[in-house]
């Protein structure tokens, strides 16, 4: 033997030998092995393991002599393998938690209906039939410990599970996982009938179930107390019953006022009655006792941004502010400043600011709260200082007393230089300035404090003479340059930067650009003084400014009467429409014209329904330059002619002719490298009176329903040109338009989509019940298959029409085309039965749709729990002869039921006839209407 055969021989020889696992069948030819082998410290195989053994072995089909797979035999082998399988679980005191860890479901279940079997539990016997109290304690056991498994395990299954990442894929192995997974749905399904019934009993409504799961849960924490968490056969996670409770405290409260309500269902209560105030005072009190987990409060954050994204503007406030709460609360305990926090602060403003320090100085309790607390606020109030470009706000908060307190002076000192060496023009005095206004024109002080002054004032006068004493301090600067802010649309600037004389120049650039910005932010009243202070003064020296700050006075008493008196209807006064008319006749050369302004002239006259004057009255050569004007002019005349003619009209016809061309796809030929000719395809047309988005920017100026509803009609008749009848859109005076175009390939229909799209949008927030603009966003959907989309919009028609249908829906709002789109909808979302009661709305009833559709087994929909909403006797006696044939009792019988009500007899009066049809109309959708809004 070599050297190296007799080391390794003498390594092997060495290690310390596994004793060999113990085979399944030894434990049936020795009936004390298996309490041997369980009393084990680590006995292998694992009893689990055993379990899955004895159970494998015991269900494994046998072959008989024609070769054909038989189920497994019921023999004494088989009997023992099963016992032997429950002595194991036995020994592991039947606890669930292991059981459920190591056991699939299909082997859980075997095991327990083998437990259930060796109890004497009668197979096929419903468990919420017996009477437990007269059952022997084992049989009681057995059926507590099935539906207790049965409970957890339909719970457990609707939670979300991380996908395990698949390995090498093995053909035995994938066909073992499939069959597991099929069967185990096939137990869930079976489970849930049990848990159905349960609930059937205790009531259908969830406040009910809540209350019924307070009373268990409660009780269960009363029987730990007596008699400890660990008993025999049954453990409880204490910490998950606590929880369990606490949910049960937030939707089910108790009546017991003695017991002072919890901060998780304070906060509920003010969720759900907008009490949002109270919800940050919480959280306020939250940061001092720091006892609300931070996933709770992020998950509140979290529904006010969805409630916010559904349109509720003034929940956005609201959102920053509990962001803020939170925000502090990560910052005390030493967590990063989230992002939504950080977008939210991007552009700060005064208010928030303010709020913030709120934040701060009551979520610290300085005389009780340990230096490292202390420490966390104060780098986030220095942090907070260094990330602001307005000086401003960094003054408010240093000097605030919290970052006076919490800051040392040589901290403060060292900020200061920071801020300093940051931006080199700004000289910051060491001591807070607590108000800049507070400084007489007069007073020492340097430039750095006067721009920052002229930054912040809104004050015609006080920008004056800020502006002469910085002149008197140096001539060489150019004060307007001082705020990247403040600008000035490029026709004006080039005019107001030509003047000479350096002080006026930024003394008109200045009052311009803040006038413009308080128009923006809809500070009306700042702007006017600013652009009445401007006129003022230009009209000394500049005949051609004086009209641009006229021009621009007229587009801010525009806006001003549309953001008030204008909201609630009130006309205009006529001065101010004598100025609109002036404005778009003036024919002064060689001023600067701003686009928006004559935009918005036009869209004022359509707004108030200044027709008249825009058909017969606007001078011939603003139809030739202006293309607002020619846009508003052919939009005017052909809402004069509505409702009008049927057909397509010659002013129809223009306006027609005129958003094909802007629609319409530019081309030109360009030469390659190579010498070939291609062709170069332009989205925005240049053949059209104005680009497409501009049209689109002056129709979103528009509020007047009958101009938008013309518009829209346009556009909907345009891309229905190119598709089938199947995708076609419905709109109101849809047939004034020509019915087809002679070059299909010149327009740009995919940018036609787009735009109805966005103009139904807008219409709807200009108002969301206008039935006709409802059924143009449904039909959208339905074109694009997004069906319960669809059916939320045309009930909503239907719903705003009717008073949400307790009258009956205008036949010209569901038309035969809408019901039938309705029935499409519900067929492809597999709701087979509200489609064989909407067959009855049409004006011949569509039987061969509606029988088809009740032969559908296999509905999501409520099936049986409609057939009161059915009134029309033949697809009744089609429902009792289905389900006869089925042998589905029951559900013959609702029908019978249905059927026999007296004001469904033929012989009765029409009237009474269709007032039993109206009535089951009105409580079918006010169903539907529920279950899709």
């Amino acid at each position: 033997m070599s050297a190296e055969a007799a080391d390794r021989e003498a390594a092997t020889s060495s290690r310390p030998r596994t004793p060999p696992q113990t085979c399944w069948f030894e434990f049936l030819l020795e009936e004390s092995l298996l309490e041997k082998h369980l009393r084990k410290p680590c006995p292998d195989p694992a009893p689990v393991q055993l379990i899955v053994l004895f159970l494998e072995q015991a269900s494994k089909p046998s072959i008989n002599e024609q070769n054909q797979v038989q189920p497994p035999a019921d023999n004494k082998r088989n009997r023992i393998l099963k016992l032997l399988a429950l002595k194991v679980a036995a020994h592991l005191k039947w606890d669930l938690d292991i059981l459920e860890k190591s056991l699939s479901v299909p082997v859980l279940n075997m095991l327990l209906n083998e437990l259930l079997c060796i109890s004497k539990v009668p197979p096929g016997t419903k468990h919420v039939d017996m009477d437990l109290s007269t059952l022997p304690p084992t049989t009681t056991m057995a059926i507590l410990l099935y539906n207790r498994w049965a409970i957890r395990t339909v719970v457990q299954s609707s939670f979300p599970i991380r996908q395990v990442k698949p390995g090498p894929p093995q053909l035995s192995v994938m066909n073992q996982m499939q069959q597991e997974k099929e069967l185990t749905e096939t137990i869930l399904k079976v489970v849930c009938y049990d848990l159905g019934a349960v609930y059937f009993q205790q009531g259908s409504t969830n406040s009910a179930v809540y209350e019924n799961a307070r009373e268990k849960f409660f009780r269960t924490k009363e029987l730990i107390s007596k008699i400890g968490s660990l008993s025999l056969h049954c453990s409880i996670d204490e910490k998950r019953l606590a929880g369990y409770c606490q949910a049960c405290d937030v939707l089910a409260p108790s009546d017991n006022t003695s017991q002072q309500s919890t901060s998780y269902s304070q906060i509920h209560i003010c969720m759900r009655s907008g009490n949002y105030q109270e919800v940050i005072n919480i959280f306020l009190e939250d940061n001092l006792t720091l006892s609300l987990p931070v996933q709770f409060r992020q998950s509140v954050l979290r529904e006010l941004y969805q409630k916010a994204q559904q349109g509720n503007e003034a929940l956005d406030e609201i959102y920053f502010k509990v962001s803020a709460c939170n925000t502090v609360r990560d910052i005390l305990e030493g967590r990063t400043i989230s992002v939504q926090f950080n977008q939210l602060f991007l552009r700060p403003n005064k208010e928030k600011i303010d709020f913030l320090l709120e934040v701060c100085s009551k979520s610290i309790n300085l005389e009780q709260t340990s230096d490292t607390l202390k420490g966390n606020m104060a780098a986030f109030l220095k942090n907070l200082c260094l990330g602001l470009d307005d000086l401003q706000f960094v003054f408010m908060i240093s000097s605030h007393e919290l970052f006076i307190t919490l800051l040392k002076d040589d901290e403060q000192k060292l900020l200061i230089e920071q801020m300093r060496k940051r931006s080199p023009r700004v000289n910051l005095c060491t001591k807070p300035v607590t108000s800049f206004y507070d400084i007489p024109a007069s007073a020492s002080v340097n430039i750095g404090q006067l721009e920052h002054q002229l930054i912040l004032s809104v004050d015609p006068w006080r920008i004056r003479q800020i502006l002469i004493e910085l002149h008197g301090m140096t001539s060489e600067r150019q004060f307007w340059t001082v705020s990247s802010k403040w600008e000035v649309p490029g026709v004006y600037s080039s005019v107001i930067l030509a003047i000479k004389d350096g002080l006026t120049r930024d003394l008109v650039y200045i009052l311009m650009a803040k006038g413009l910005h308080c128009s923006i932010v809809k500070d009306f009243v700042h702007a006017k003084q600013l652009f009445a202070a401007c006129l003022e003064l230009v009209t000394e020296f500049s005949p051609k400014l004086r009209q641009v700050m006229l021009n621009e006075m007229l587009l801010l008493d525009i806006h001003t009467h549309e953001a008030g008196p204008g909201q609630s209807g009130e006309r205009p006064p006529s001065d101010l429409i004598s100025r609109v008319r002036g404005y778009l006749e003036m024919r002064l050369p060689d001023i600067p014209l701003r686009q928006v302004v004559a935009e918005e002239c036009v869209a004022f006259l359509l707004n108030w329904r200044e027709n008249e004057y825009l058909t017969l009255q606007v001078p011939a050569f603003l139809l030739q330059s202006n293309p607002y004007v020619k846009m508003g002019q052919l939009l005017a005349a052909t809402c004069k002619e509505l409702p009008g003619p049927k057909e397509s009209t010659q002013m129809a016809k223009d306006l027609w002719e005129v958003v094909v061309q802007i629609c319409s796809i530019s081309s030109q030929h360009k030469r390659g490298n190579d010498g070939r000719i291609s062709l170069i395809k332009q989205r925005e047309s240049t053949l059209g009176i104005m680009y497409r988005s501009e049209l689109l920017s002056f129709i979103k100026k528009l509020r007047e329903p009958l101009v938008l509803t013309t518009i829209l009609s346009l556009f909907v008749k345009l891309h229905n040109v190119r598709e089938n009848f199947v995708n076609e859109i419905t709109a109101e005076h849809i047939s004034i338009w020509p019915s087809s175009i002679p070059n299909l390939q010149s327009v740009d229909f995919e940018a036609v989509a787009v735009t109805v799209k966005e103009l139904v949008r807008y219409a709807l927030t200009i108002n969301s019940n206008n039935h006709s603009w409802l059924i143009i966003q449904a039909d959208i959907y339905f074109a694009t298959n997004q069906y319960s989309a669809a059916l939320h919009y045309y009930l909503q028609a239907g719903a705003v029409c009717s008073d949400f249908f307790n009258k009956a829906v205008p036949p010209d709002v569901y038309t035969d085309q809408v019901i039938k789109r309705m029935i499409k909808c519900c067929s492809s979302l597999n709701c087979h039965t509200q489609v064989a009661i909407l067959c009855q709305f049409l004006r011949e009833v569509d039987y061969k749709t509606a029988f088809k559709s009740l032969q559908e087994q296999n509905s999501y929909d409520a099936m049986d729990s409609y057939y009161d909403y059915i009134w029309d006797v033949t697809i009744l006696e089609y429902l009792t002869y289905l389900h006869h044939k089925r042998g589905e009792t029951d559900k013959r019988q609702i029908v019978i039921k249905a059927i026999g009500q007296t004001e469904l007899n033929m012989s009765n009066p029409e009237e009474v006839l269709q007032l039993a049809a109206q009535r089951r109309k009105k409580k079918f959708l006010q169903a539907m209407a529920k279950l899709y809004f």
